[in-house]
C-alpha cells in the first residue's frame, strides 16, 4: 500500500512538472521570450493586402465627405480599411476634402507608428499624398520621407513627415502608400539588432538602423500644428556625419588662448624676426647720447 501511495504521488509530481514546462512560456514577459522572424508580420500584412478586394481603381471612385482634421488624427490602416488598385499596385487609403478657408500655402503633419512588438521586427506605413484638383485630377503627388523623433509622450514619438500644399485649385487629398514606399525603409536611431531574449535592452553598436515599410499601419494626419512643427523640426533623418571630435569642435566653436587659431597666431608670432635698426636710426640716436654727456 505505501509502495502505492509512493508511485502515485511521484506520477502526480511528474505531470505537474511536465505541465509547469508548458506554461512557464507564459509566465515570462514578452520582451524575454525568444524573438520571433523579424519579418513573419510583414509578410503576413502582405499577404492579407493581396487577398483584399480593392473598392476603386481611380481617385474619382473616391468618397470625399471627411474633411482633412484641423490637428492631426490617428487612423488605423490594414485589414477592413478600404483598398485601392492603381496601376496594379494595392494599398490601404484614406481620403478628405480641404479646407477651402484656408490661404495657400499651408502644411499637413504626417506620422507613422512602428508596427510590431520588437524593433528587429517592426515596420512602417510609408505614406504617399496625393493632391486633386475640383475634377479629381491629381496636380501633386509626394512619397512622404520619414524621420524619426523619440519624444516625451506618444503624441511627440514615431515617424514624421509633412507635405505643403501650395497650389489655389486643391481641393482633395488622398493617401496612400506606393509600391516605391513600400519596398522602402526609414533610418531608425537604435539598430534593431539592440533588442534579444538574451539581452532585452542591450545597445548595439552596429546594425542596418533600416526599419522597412509595410503595407498597413497605424498614421497620423491633420493641419500642423506646433507639436508637430517642433517633432519634423527636431527629427532624425539619417545617420550623423561622423565629427572629428569633441575638441576639434570646441576649438571651432571658442576660440582660446593655446587652442586652435589662436595657437597658430602665437606660432606664428614667434615665427616673425624682430627688425634689424637700420644706419638712419643709428644716426638719430647717436647725437643725443653725445649731447647727454656733455650735460
Amino acid at each position: 500500500m505505501r509502495s502505492r501511495l509512493i508511485t502515485a504521488t511521484a506520477l502526480l509530481a511528474l505531470t505537474v512538472l511536465v505541465s509547469g514546462c508548458h506554461s512557464v512560456k507564459d509566465l515570462v514577459p514578452p520582451n524575454f521570450r525568444a524573438p520571433e522572424t523579424s519579418d513573419a508580420g510583414l509578410k503576413q500584412a502582405k499577404d492579407a493586402l493581396q487577398q483584399a478586394t480593392p473598392c476603386c481603381t481611380t481617385f474619382a471612385d473616391f468618397s470625399y465627405q471627411d474633411a482633412l482634421p484641423w490637428q492631426p488624427k490617428k487612423f488605423a490602416l490594414g485589414p477592413g480599411s478600404m483598398v485601392v488598385n492603381l496601376n496594379g499596385d494595392r494599398s490601404y487609403f484614406l481620403s478628405f476634402s480641404l479646407p477651402r478657408e484656408s490661404q495657400v500655402p499651408y502644411r499637413v503633419a504626417v506620422k507613422s507608428e512602428l508596427n510590431g512588438r520588437w524593433l528587429r521586427a517592426s515596420y512602417l506605413f510609408a505614406p504617399t499624398v496625393v493632391v486633386l484638383d475640383d475634377a479629381f485630377q491629381p496636380i501633386a503627388s509626394k512619397d512622404v520621407s520619414l524621420c524619426e523623433h523619440m519624444g516625451w509622450t506618444d503624441a511627440t514619438t514615431g515617424a514624421f513627415g509633412s507635405v505643403d500644399i501650395t497650389d489655389k485649385r486643391a481641393r482633395y487629398l488622398v493617401l496612400y502608400s506606393s509600391a516605391k514606399q513600400q519596398s522602402s525603409s526609414t533610418y531608425w536611431e537604435q539598430s534593431p539588432a539592440a533588442f534579444s531574449a538574451e539581452a532585452p535592452v542591450k545597445m548595439a553598436a552596429a546594425g542596418s538602423f533600416k526599419v522597412p515599410h509595410g503595407p498597413d499601419g497605424t498614421v497620423w494626419i491633420g493641419m500642423m500644428d506646433k507639436t508637430y512643427q517642433d517633432a519634423v523640426n527636431n527629427a532624425i533623418c539619417a545617420k550623423p556625419e561622423q565629427g572629428n571630435g569633441v575638441l576639434s569642435t570646441l576649438r571651432e566653436a571658442i576660440p582660446l588662448p593655446g587652442l586652435g587659431n589662436d595657437a597658430g597666431k602665437s606660432d606664428a608670432t614667434k615665427a616673425t624676426p624682430t627688425p634689424t635698426p637700420t644706419n638712419s636710426s643709428n644716426n638719430d640716436t647717436t647725437p643725443a647720447a653725445n649731447t647727454s654727456a656733455k650735460g
